[in-house]
């Protein structure tokens, strides 16, 4: 008896620790963006409203959106002509911060990063045009949470690289498109595609929780994006609710380009209500349907609520 008692005492500590694990409800009144295309609320790649704008709705917070099409983490890593989230992201807050143009309570504000389609796709680690590698692109995802957290943010949520290979680009039965019109293996990008978004995931959770007992006082995130995006692939119905029969693999906005040239192409657009029939926008990003359910499980995170695709790692 005395030993259960002590068992039941000792496990008390663990218990309240675990209760307090994530941000509190109605704690979070403001969050901050970084991240590409598939966050962008001005250059939007889902052919409508951009999901931060959508979870600002949905949690009644205020959005200070700072994702920029085209970036990647770093382009010290994966050079591309886009702001990527270090050189020019994280400055252009940092300067906001600094000149009293944005004033956020720490306690009150969360920071989201949403990146790595860039980095690991054309151009980039894809087709081996840079040095780096996943392991050098995850690591920069990662020091995205140092520099906020030395800077004095405490919330976080780090959303991973859905399954681009199921994406239009980066299937097995792509074709020429205005993303890469180029003569390519497809089987071989996929499986590739398919090997470094499980990798670049996996490196980055690990990095991640390794992180965490580096920074008292914080509270992460992990947003599995890859299994919603999976769920929504192989369970369409749970989640998209269009007019016509519902689609995960093709997309609203198609083109077809002829092969190496980018002249000619056969392009069809679909409008209206149908369009939340679909997955996916384009060749490469999400359909707005999508991004609504993305909004719905983030503003539940932002809320201090569950989400079955969210865990807080502190």
């Amino acid at each position: 008896m005395n030993f259960l008692f002590r068992s039941i005492i000792a496990t008390l500590p663990l218990l309240a620790s675990a209760r307090a694990v994530g941000v509190a409800p109605k704690q979070i009144k403001n969050f901050v963006t970084f991240g590409d295309s598939y966050t962008d609320v001005v250059s939007v790649g889902d052919g409508g409203t951009a999901w931060p704008v959508y979870a600002a709705g949905y949690a009644n917070i205020s959005l200070f959106p700072f994702a920029k099409s085209g970036a990647t983490c770093s382009n010290n890593l994966t050079d591309r002509p886009f702001p990527s989230v270090f050189e020019s992201q994280l400055p252009t807050y940092f300067g906001e911060v600094n000149n009293g143009t944005l004033r956020l309570d720490p306690e009150e504000t969360v920071y989201t990063l949403w990146i790595g389609t860039n980095d690991v796709g054309v151009a980039a680690l894809l087709t081996g045009d840079d040095n780096a590698s996943i392991a050098d692109v995850t690591t920069c995802m990662v020091d995205w949470v140092k520099v906020l957290y030395e800077s004095g943010a405490r919330n976080f949520i780090f959303q991973n690289m859905i399954p681009l290979e199921l994406t239009v680009l980066y299937s097995a039965d792509s074709y020429p498109n205005k993303f890469w019109d180029f003569d390519r293996n497809t089987t071989e990008w996929s499986v590739f595609m398919t090997e470094l978004v499980l990798s670049g995931n996996e490196l980055t959770l690990l990095k991640l929780e390794a992180l965490v007992p580096e920074i008292p006082g914080a509270h992460v995130a992990h947003f599995d994006s890859h299994t919603l995006f999976e769920d929504m692939y192989h369970n369409p119905a749970d989640f998209l609710n269009g007019t016509v029969p519902l689609n995960v693999t093709g997309c609203v906005d198609q083109c077809i380009f002829a092969l190496n040239d980018p002249s000619v192409s056969d392009c069809t657009l679909i409008n209206g209500t149908a369009r939340d029939s679909y997955l996916w926008f384009d060749e490469l990003h999400p359909s707005e349907q999508a991004d609504r359910i993305v909004a719905r499980e983030m503003a539940l995170v932002m809320e201090g609520k569950m989400s079955k695709w969210s865990t807080w790692l502190s």
